[in-house]
């Protein structure tokens, strides 16, 4: 092929794909259509829990629009990162999904599952042949990290996808992927120059957020031997040097580097030309092989269950000591606790929005807010515990005397009743290291499942 249309219809199924800009790079006829289903943007809860961040409505909506489209211009459909998280409950979502839809429209396709979650025992093994590291500055892993993780999945590169493609699968849906690799594997497949391709897929896997101005709508990016060209299928989006360039420093902290599963792509000689007022052309990057192939797990570790409360600081005498009021009031309420409750059963934490909310100690700016929205925040080693601190903590905050208070009515406005809300169970990411690997694929098994006018055959 002297080109290929690489098509993106979104940066993460599940959460409506703008249809118009989608329409019109369906009617462009691409070579395959890709889409990302998740990241580990949204947090270790949905990896834990086993459920999807997207609603499954909206899921059942971009899958239909995808699939319908594949099976019309008869090209492969690209899913990686199933369900949000890409372990086994989110990828038999997708697929309940998917073979509803099929079984609806009477579709006909070969179908191909990769499977990404990691049985324990096989990490054990990797940590005892010290074959595992961290990926980045964390904590060495232990065999208490493992044992104790909820669900661990490895991170695939485009080798899956691509033996996927060998088997002749016309859509494949993948447990959870490098982003990239969702939209590298067909041009690689087809003999495209990897390094263009890796970029090519870094760019295009966030659909338009490389475009000014930045949005989510559907990208066609189309491959030669030399380069690519890109554009939003959105009119009012352009993709400039500019704002392609810019979207190297996306999710990185080196816009000269992006280190994948395998490898690292080399960006240092990249040229980003103009074609256009909405189109630019991308040429010189380059894809260095590592010596010995790693892929990233990724696992959660349950810590217990959040209870949460709301409460708007507004009276500019308690606002302008508002860290000092919670510090004091946080420390009443171990008081208070102190002998029914074991302090390492809970933990109480104050979030002040309006002053450091969302940087905490990393916070820089200082300054006098008009009004501060305070977020009680309790997890706790059961449900119970979580909701019997949260309540303490919020009526000690509602009637603290702090220095010139000038009411003795209440010093929060609360928004909702009930005030204290269950927020489930809480993760944290325990495993987000490398493991060295022999075979590419040898973590993610594949299935091969035809469909025959919306029956399952295999």
């Amino acid at each position: 092929m002297d080109e290929m249309r690489c098509f993106c219809a979104s940066g993460q199924l599940g959460h409506g794909i703008p249809r118009p800009a989608f329409e019109r790079g369906i009617s462009l006829k691409p070579d395959y259509i890709g889409a990302d289903c998740g990241s580990t943007d949204i947090g270790p809860y949905y990896l834990g829990a086993g459920t999807c961040d997207g609603h499954p409505d909206i899921i059942r909506r971009d899958l239909e629009m995808v699939l319908l489209a594949g099976r019309r211009l008869d090209v492969p459909v690209i899913l990686g990162s199933a369900g949000s998280a890409g372990g086994e409950p989110h990828l038999q979502l997708t697929l309940r999904v998917l073979y509803e839809i099929a079984q609806r429209h009477r579709l006909s396709f070969h179908l191909a599952v990769i499977h990404a979650e990691v049985d324990k025992s096989y990490v054990l093994n990797k940590l005892a042949a010290n074959k595992a590291r961290p990926c980045g500055r964390l904590h060495e892993l232990t065999a208490g990290h493992i044992e104790r993780a909820t669900r661990i999945v490895g991170q695939m590169g485009m080798e899956p996808f691509i033996k996927a493609l060998d088997a002749g699968a016309d859509v494949i849906v993948a447990g959870r992927a490098c982003d990239a690799a969702v939209f590298a594997a067909m041009p690689v497949w087809k003999g495209y120059d990897k390094g263009l391709a890796m970029h090519l897929g870094k760019i295009i896997e966030c659909s338009s957020l490389s475009a000014e101005p930045g949005g989510r709508d559907a990208i066609m990016a189309t491959l030669d031997r030399d380069g690519f060209v890109l554009e939003s299928m959105n009119p009012i989006r352009r993709c400039t040097p500019h704002s392609v360039a810019a979207h190297s420093l996306y999710e990185q902290p080196d816009p000269f580097e992006v280190v994948e599963p395998g490898g690292r792509l080399d960006m240092t000689e990249s040229r980003y030309v103009p074609i256009d007022e909405r189109r630019t052309r991308v040429t010189g990057s380059r894809w260095e092989p590592n010596p010995v192939y790693t892929i990233k797990l990724e696992g959660v570790e349950k810590l217990g269950y959040r209870y949460f409360s709301l409460g708007a600081l507004r009276c500019p005498v308690s606002t302008g000591q508002a860290k000092s009021i919670l510090a004091k009031v946080e420390g009443i309420v171990g008081e208070l606790l102190n002998g029914d409750f074991d302090p390492r059963d809970y933990r109480l934490k104050f979030r002040a929005y309006g002053v450091d909310g969302a940087m905490g100690d990393g916070e820089t700016v200082r300054a006098q807010p008009l009004e501060i929205m305070v977020v009680t925040d309790v997890v706790a080693r059961t449900p119970e515990i979580a909701q019997a601190v949260c309540s303490v903590a919020r009526y000690n905050l509602l009637h603290y005397f702090y220095d010139g208070i000038l009411a003795t009515g209440g010093n929060l406005a609360v928004p909702f009743v009930p005030a204290d809300v269950s927020g489930g169970e809480v993760y944290e990411f325990s495993l987000y290291h490398l493991i060295e690997v022999d075979d590419p694929c040898e973590l993610f098994p594949m299935e091969l499942i035809e469909i025959r006018e919306g029956a399952r055959r295999g």
